[in-house]
C-alpha cells in the first residue's frame, strides 16, 4: 500500500468505525445496562476481532468471495437471522440489577466472534482491502490492521462511556425498556442498511 493512500484510509476507516451500526448500537446498549467496566472486555472483542477480520480478509480470503459471489450472499442471510435474535435479546434485557445478576453481556471472545457475523464488519473490512490493499503484501495488511485499531479504540470507548453516561437516566425500568427496544431497532436498521 502506498503511503499516500493513508489519509484516505484513515477517513474512510474514521467515518465507517464512528458511524452507528451493529456494534456500536451494542457498545452503547452495554454500556447502559452494564456499565462501563463491564463492557471493557466487549470494546476488545470489537477491536481484536475486527482487525483479525481485516488480515485475514487481506491475507487472501477476500478473493475467495470475488470467485464465488454466492457464499457472501449466502453469509449476509446468516448474519442477518443472528442479529434478529441479538436484537429480541437487546430488546428483552433485564433492567441493570438484574442483567447484572445474570452477567448477560458479551465476553471478549463473543465480540471478537461477532465480527464475523456483523455485515457492517464484512462491509468496512471488505471494502478497505479490496480499495487499499490491492496486490500489496502482509506489511500493508498489517498497517491497515493498525489503523483499524487505532481508530476502533476511541470509538469503542466513545460508544460505551455514552452508555454508560446515560446510565442513570435509565434506572426507571420504563425508560430502560423504551431505549432497549429502541437499540434492537437502531441495531436492526443498521444492519439492513449495511446488507444494501
Amino acid at each position: 500500500m502506498s503511503f499516500d493512500l493513508l489519509p484516505a484510509l484513515y477517513i474512510f476507516v474514521l467515518v465507517a468505525i464512528f458511524t452507528p451500526g451493529p456494534n456500536n448500537m451494542m457498545l452503547l446498549a452495554s454500556g447502559a445496562n452494564f456499565g462501563l467496566r463491564r463492557t471493557v472486555p466487549h470494546m476488545l472483542g470489537i477491536t481484536v476481532g475486527h482487525s483479525a477480520m481485516v488480515v485475514i480478509l487481506g491475507l487472501g480470503l477476500a478473493q475467495v468471495f470475488q470467485t464465488y459471489p454466492s457464499v457472501l450472499t449466502t453469509l449476509k442471510f446468516i448474519c442477518l437471522a443472528y442479529l434478529l435474535s441479538l436484537a429480541w435479546r437487546i430488546a428483552n434485557a433485564a433492567p441493570p440489577d438484574a442483567a447484572q445478576a445474570r452477567g448477560n453481556h458479551l465476553t471478549f471472545l463473543a465480540a471478537a466472534a461477532f465480527q464475523w457475523v456483523n455485515p457492517k464488519a464484512w462491509a468496512v473490512a471488505l471494502t478497505a482491502v479490496t480499495a487499499y490493499l490491492p496486490g500489496t503484501g502482509t506489511e500493508a495488511v498489517a498497517l491497515v490492521a493498525v489503523v483499524f485499531i487505532t481508530v476502533s479504540l476511541p470509538s469503542v470507548s466513545l460508544w460505551a462511556g455514552m452508555g454508560t453516561a446515560i446510565r442513570g437516566w435509565l434506572a426507571e425500568a420504563d425508560r430502560l425498556r423504551a431505549f432497549n427496544w429502541t437499540m434492537a431497532a437502531l441495531l436492526l436498521l443498521s444492519t439492513i442498511l449495511a446488507m444494501l
